[in-house]
């Protein structure tokens, strides 16, 4: 998955695919914080700041260490996307960050490597206002996961049945085909 606003460059894809390929990893995430070109790149200084904030804060509540869950540059194996209950999930920009705290939660292995990206005046990026509301969903995601971990709530996004529905509506599809 690269997100189309052309900061990310497509040529670590053999990479990113041959981390899934080799069985280690089921999720690969393209780091714009490893090697620190993030700033280099130009990323905004409020984006930066705010992905380090969130990157932390889900760190501790979701028990990984990852360099960032916002990059927009990820390879995905078969298996969690034929499990994962992605329906369950959001559509819009924070459905990605849903999508890790489902991979930790049932256990997917998480690998990351540094990518350089790029931002300039004609690439497409999420505004202020669309920034602030996708930092506000990822703390909500957060604060769900830890909810249903604790089993204080059930959560379906992170409910094991959930992967069922999913895993139905794929079967329901490739029969159709």
């Amino acid at each position: 998955m690269v997100h189309p606003d052309y900061q990310y460059t497509p040529s670590l894809v053999p990479a990113m695919a041959g981390m899934i390929a080799s069985g280690v990893y089921d999720m690969v995430l393209g780091s714009r914080i490893l090697g620190g070109g993030a700033l280099k790149g130009g990323m905004p200084l409020y984006k930066y700041i705010a992905n380090r904030l969130l990157t932390g804060f889900q760190n501790l509540f979701l028990g990984v260490k990852l360099s960032e869950y916002h990059t927009g540059f990820r390879a995905f194996s078969r298996e969690l996307l034929e499990t994962l209950p992605i329906l369950e999930n959001s559509d819009d920009f924070v459905f990605d960050n849903q999508m890790i705290a489902q991979a930790v939660m049932f256990g997917f292995p998480i690998g990351e490597i540094s990518c350089p990206t790029k931002y300039f005046k004609e690439a497409s990026s999420i505004n202020f206002k669309r920034s602030v509301e996708y930092g506000f969903g990822v703390l909500s995601t957060t604060f769900s996961f830890a909810a249903h971990k604790l089993h204080i709530a059930r959560i379906r996004r992170f409910d094991p049945n959930g992967r069922k529905i999913t895993q139905q509506y794929y079967s329901e599809l490739a029969h159709r085909s």
